[in-house]
């Protein structure tokens, strides 16, 4: 079986690993045209901040380790076309520019995705950044250390873990997003609206619902930032307004959503017999509603990939689906959620209630505490769990998980009610603050109820 893999970042790595763990007489080729795999982008801002002192540090993989598992590695090798029906595609060594074909039994489409970029004026200046790979850190670090007046383009988890990292070397940072929210796709304004504060306490402008118009210069660097409601200074422009799947090699030959992110089934099958996709390039499988979502996680990725190579001879080990679970710490917040919130539930044709509650993690007594802000999303009728918030000071992430779960297994408020957690004072109360939201979920239901009786 010969399997030929295009792209090596978090979901060709672990597609590979898996087919030679798997299959170790497969014969595996893998295509990649940057110079390096398995690079983790969520731990930029960490490299730029200085968090992070070696970013090599940022790499679980390298060419060495897949050729040692007994992997063809081709790097610097740009993938040019795919030929689904004769099975083979066209490749060019970037360095010698030398063309040729591959033949393949199987295909692997991790071909990732790519910076959204809009058509405005000055993306060419020097100092204007996208933010994605290895070498755009390594050039956003380089250049950094004379720049004082940063704007950082889009509100999102990388936007904003780039903008703390600059707050916190004291230069003079400015986010610019369009939309009236910051992370808006995670949180809802409860959150949101304690977040902003806290970029603004820190000296950040936030400057939001402006759309970017151009970037202006001289002598070919970038200077100024001019939006549909002011100009700004700006020494280095980093943009982050989100990503797009990379995948216009396969465009008309598989079928994709929309947007152009590939349609896989349970065993990361694409529309067309034996060519396989995962990761970025990819739709997930989206358990809140059932249906299709673009959700480029790292964490989706590596877990479509393996899926590549348990299923890559057969329906082996079916995809339980993704419900977009994520974390971020945030001037000394931590930050979860999981599912659809109040504002993408009816994007996903969900009709939802909500309830929201502010707590206390552990009981009173203890010597010092820290609140909870909490809010969880459900199913009219159904009072299926389809979303979950949290953040504090304290280190509550992991509740994030376990709100994954409840949905993934599709249980309700009243599960969360009365799930049977721990306690001990030192970490809870005699209800767990996950207990205390869904009995307060139960308590809105049974006031609906009251409502609809008394009309």
């Amino acid at each position: 079986m010969k399997v030929v893999v295009i792209g090596c970042t978090h979901a060709g790595t672990s597609a590979v690993k898996t087919v030679l763990a798997d299959h170790p007489d497969a014969e595996v080729k893998v295509y990649e045209r940057n110079d390096n795999v398995s690079f983790l982008s969520c731990g930029i801002a960490l490299y730029v901040g200085g968090v992070v002192k070696d970013p090599q540090g940022l790499f679980y993989s390298s060419p060495k380790e897949l050729t040692e598992l007994g992997a063809d590695v081709h790097m610097e090798h740009d993938v040019t076309a795919v030929d689904t029906e004769q099975k083979q595609i066209t490749v060019r060594n970037i360095k010698t520019d030398e063309v040729f074909t591959e033949s393949y039994d199987k295909l692997v489409l991790t071909i990732g995705s790519w910076p959204i970029i809009p058509p405005i004026a000055g993306l060419d200046l020097d100092n204007v950044q996208l933010c994605k790979n290895y070498n755009q850190a390594k050039e956003i670090f380089e250049k950094k250390n004379d720049k004082k007046k940063i704007v950082v383009v889009g509100g999102g988890y990388i936007g904003i873990e780039l903008v703390e990292a600059f707050a916190n070397e004291g230069r003079e940072v400015t986010l610019i997003d369009g939309l009236d929210r910051i992370l808006n796709k995670y949180l809802d304004p409860e959150f949101t609206d304690i977040l902003t504060d806290e970029l603004k306490d820190h000296g950040v402008k936030v400057q939001l619902n402006e759309m970017v118009k151009g970037f202006y210069g001289e002598d070919g660097k970038v200077s100024k930032v001019v939006t549909s409601e002011g100009e700004y200074e700006a020494d280095m422009v980093i943009m982050c307004v989100g990503f797009r799947p990379n995948t216009e090699l396969v465009k008309g030959q598989v079928d994709m959503l929309p947007n152009g992110a590939i349609i896989v089934d349970d065993y990361m099958r694409t529309s067309v017999p034996d060519v396989f996709a995962a990761g970025d390039s990819c739709a997930v499988n989206y358990n809140p509603n059932g249906g299709h979502a673009y959700i480029p996680l790292a964490t989706n990725a590596v877990r479509m990939g393996m899926l590549v190579g348990k299923n890559i001879d057969g329906e082996n080990l079916r995809y339980r689906g993704t419900q977009s679970t994520s974390g971020l710490h945030l001037f000394g917040y931590n930050i979860g959620s999981t599912g659809v919130n109040d504002a993408s539930a009816k994007f996903f044709g969900l009709d939802t209630h909500s309830v929201y509650v502010e707590d206390f993690y552990r009981p009173e007594f203890m010597p010092d505490n820290e609140k909870l802000y909490m809010k969880l999303v459900y199913e009219v009728g159904t009072h299926r769990i389809v979303g979950g918030q949290i953040m504090s000071k304290y280190d509550c992430t992991a509740s994030a998980n376990t709100l994954s779960v409840f949905i993934q297994a599709k249980m309700t408020i009243e599960d969360l009610a009365l799930t049977d957690f721990f306690f001990q004072p030192v970490f809870d109360r005699p209800w767990n603050y996950l207990n205390i939201l869904g009995q307060a979920a139960m308590a809105k239901e049974q006031s609906l109820e009251k409502e609809a009786v008394a009309k």
